[in-house]
This record gives C-alpha cells, sequence and structure tokens, in this order.
C-alpha cells in the first residue's frame, strides 16, 4: 500500500520534538570541518538504533548508512552536511554554542536533525521502498573538501546511486518558502590570488619606484570591465576583490602588493572566459607599470545543477505536501556548495528551504553571529524530502 505525499507532513510533525531536540543539543556543541567526531557519533548511534547498515570514517568523519527497501530498485542519496563554522556566537539563545568562537552559522545543525529524522520516517516505509537510500553525513563542506574526500573514501560506490537530493535551509527566505528550480542554482565558486611586485621606494619620492600599489588600484578597476564587457549579458557572474595588503607605514612605497577574492558563474565557459582575461590583464597592466603579476587559482567547487526532470518531480510534489508553501520555480544564488561534486553526472535536485520569520527576529543571513533559524522549517524539510526518496522508490525506475 502506498503512503500518499501528505502522510509525510503528518509524520514530520509528529517527530518535532525529536528533530529540535537533535538540533538544539548539535548546536550547543560545534564542531568544525573533520573534527565533527561527536556530531558523528551522535549520527551512527541514531541510525544503527535503526538497524541501518552503518558505516563511520569516511572522507575523514563522514558516516554513511544504508536503508534497504522491501524489493529491488534504484538508490537514492540522501546528503547532509555537519561542520560549523569558526564564528563566535552572538544570539543569546537558551541552546546557543557552548564553545567559544565555534558556531552553527549556516544550519548544518539543522541538516543533521533533518537527515536523522527522514531516516526515521523512511525505516518506518522501508517495506513499501522498491530500492534503497543511502544516507550521507558529510564533514567540512564550509570550503575544507569534505565531498570530495567522502568521493575518494567511495561514497559514491556500493551501491551507486542514481538520484542524489539534499536541502539547505535557507534564512534568505521565509519561512513556508520552498526553492526548487531546474539548471544551475548555486554558483562555481573559484579564489584568486595575485601577487604584483615592484621596486619599493621613499612615499616622498615616487619616481625613484615602481609602484605596486598603483597597478593593484588599475588591475581592480580593470577586473569590473570583465564582467561588464566580457560576459554576455544574460550570464551572471561575480568577480569580487576582497582582500588588499601593500606596505606598512605612511612614507615607505612597498615593493609587493597581494590582492585576493572569488570568481562566482554557472557556465564554464563564462568561467574560463573571466579567468583567462583576469591572467592577461595581470600580466600586461603589470608590464604597462612597470611591474610583474602573477595569477593563482584555486577552484573550491562547480556549480549546482538541478536535472529538469528530477527538479519536475519534487516540484509536483511540493503542493501536496506543503499545500500552503510558497514554491519558488526561478531561484538561484552565487553562493557555493560542494554538493555539486556529489551531483555531478546524476539525477539529482538540491532544494532551498525558507526558514527566516521576521516576527521572532530571525532575519540575520548565513554566517553571522547572530544567525538562527525558525525549527519549524525543520519539518518543511524532513516531510519533503522523505517525499521525494519515496516518490523515487515507487515503482522501481529512473526513467
Amino acid at each position: 500500500m502506498n503512503t500518499s505525499p501528505r502522510h509525510f507532513q503528518t509524520e514530520a510533525n509528529e517527530l518535532f520534538s525529536y528533530s529540535r531536540d537533535i538540533r538544539r543539543d548539535l548546536h550547543q556543541n560545534p564542531e568544525l570541518g573533520y573534527q565533527e567526531v561527536r556530531t558523528a557519533g551522535i549520527v551512527a548511534k541514531e541510525l544503527g538504533e535503526l538497524g541501518l547498515d552503518v558505516t563511520a570514517g569516511i572522507g575523514g568523519t563522514g558516516v554513511v548508512a544504508l536503508l534497504e527497501g522491501g524489493g529491488p530498485g534504484p538508490v537514492v542519496l540522501l546528503r547532509f552536511d555537519m561542520d560549523a563554522l569558526p564564528v563566535q556566537e552572538e544570539t543569546g539563545a537558551e541552546y546557543a554554542s557552548q564553545h567559544a568562537g565555534v558556531m552553527h552559522a549556516c544550519g548544518h545543525d539543522g541538516h543533521v536533525a533533518i537527515g536523522l529524522t527522514v531516516a526515521r520516517i523512511l525505516h518506518a516505509h522501508r517495506a513499501e521502498l522498491a530500492g534503497s537510500v543511502k544516507f550521507v553525513f558529510q564533514p567540512a563542506e564550509e570550503g575544507l573538501g569534505g565531498a570530495e574526500r567522502m568521493i575518494a573514501d567511495g561514497v559514491l560506490r556500493n551501491p551507486e546511486p542514481d538520484f542524489c537530493l539534499a536541502v539547505h535551509l535557507w534564512n534568505e527566505k521565509p519561512l513556508g518558502w520552498l526553492g526548487v528550480t531546474a539548471g544551475p542554482v548555486m554558483a562555481a565558486a573559484d579564489f584568486f590570488n595575485i601577487r604584483i611586485g615592484g621596486i619599493g621606494g621613499h612615499g616622498g619620492m615616487p619616481e625613484t619606484s615602481h609602484d605596486p600599489v598603483l597597478a593593484a588600484a588599475v588591475l581592480i578597476n580593470a577586473f569590473q570591465g570583465i564582467v561588464a564587457r566580457n560576459v554576455p549579458p544574460m550570464e551572471t557572474a561575480v568577480l569580487s576583490v576582497t582582500r588588499i595588503h601593500g606596505g606598512e607605514t605612511y612614507n615607505v612605497i612597498p615593493s609587493q602588493v597581494e590582492l585576493a577574492g572569488t570568481v562566482r558563474t554557472y557556465n564554464p565557459s563564462t568561467r574560463e572566459r573571466i579567468l583567462s582575461r583576469m591572467q592577461q590583464q595581470v600580466e600586461l597592466i603589470g608590464q604597462a607599470m612597470e611591474c610583474t603579476g602573477e595569477l593563482s587559482v584555486q577552484s573550491l567547487t562547480p556549480a549546482v545543477v538541478n536535472d529538469p526532470w528530477v527538479t519536475e518531480h519534487i516540484q509536483n510534489l511540493v503542493p501536496q505536501i506543503l499545500p500552503s508553501a510558497q514554491l519558488d520555480s526561478d531561484y538561484r544564488t552565487t553562493g557555493s556548495e560542494d554538493m555539486a561534486f556529489l551531483m555531478k553526472d546524476r539525477r539529482s535536485c538540491f532544494i532551498f528551504v525558507g526558514s527566516a520569520n521576521p516576527v521572532k527576529g530571525l532575519t540575520f543571513g548565513h554566517h553571522h553571529p547572530r544567525f538562527d533559524f525558525d525549527e519549524t522549517a525543520l519539518t518543511n524539510a524532513s516531510a519533503l524530502l522523505a517525499a521525494a526518496a519515496y516518490e523515487f522508490l515507487q515503482d522501481g525506475s529512473t526513467d
């Protein structure tokens, strides 16, 4: 007997106290990337008590568990990130971080709670599933390469997933909003460093120097023209210089200036065009200013791209599960996510779940010291993700 999608909201509501308690315990005890030992222990214990096949230590501190259904079929991978951030919490919440300088400022405590709640819901329906659910609790999402390390440790093998799904609590939007968009939804992220070398000298006698500060100023201005003049108007890209350092005092022209920043793109060809133009400008402007220029780029993540077929199925589920939800099918952000590595070449969908509540003062953005979210979003996310996984395991098909 098939369970109606609406029933998953009822089950998620019934488990709200469990979800909230898990989330608050993790919020009080945050752990940075690759240090999520306590968090991983809780995850492994909760999943083990359900009788799932649990493997710990994947990609460092990652945990993987397999829920096998009542019959053969595809594999749905559900991913939940676990790491906190090096931020000093300023929320004043009763469940605030008990560890100075470390805080769950991005909602990953909520993601873990959602994952464990979904595991409980789907475990109760395991006999109805034609296939398996692979629960992946990932360390070090915050720019530390956790997804890639889990992949290197075999998270996409034995069994190989047919579908990959994930959710992100999203304080940019209010409770009751859902972002389920086909195509690119989060940007590829690159970090860059630039070293401009010149000849230092006396600040009062600039003619004796080759000023790297002036060269840096010209270069920063030139960079703004790359997106304006080298990226097609219908494309989207961001090039931001976010750090500049050079010199130590008032009357000395330094011999070196360092710049750093980020590039965000959705289209790989746009990315290549921007990086190529940056390289040209670093070299040629450096020469024109009688300085040297050196650019280095670190690729952080590719773009998060949702499969249209999977996305449409989830969009169709939303009014059945959360009839009062505001479904946004055209939402994108230039934030980045290493879930992109798990989604690559697979039928996948990354879902945003609105979690802000102005009435409660829960409006601060991700990575802010006062970040917090409306915990009702835990049930919305759990219900939708459980229903989506259930939907893809009903007929044993990937078509």
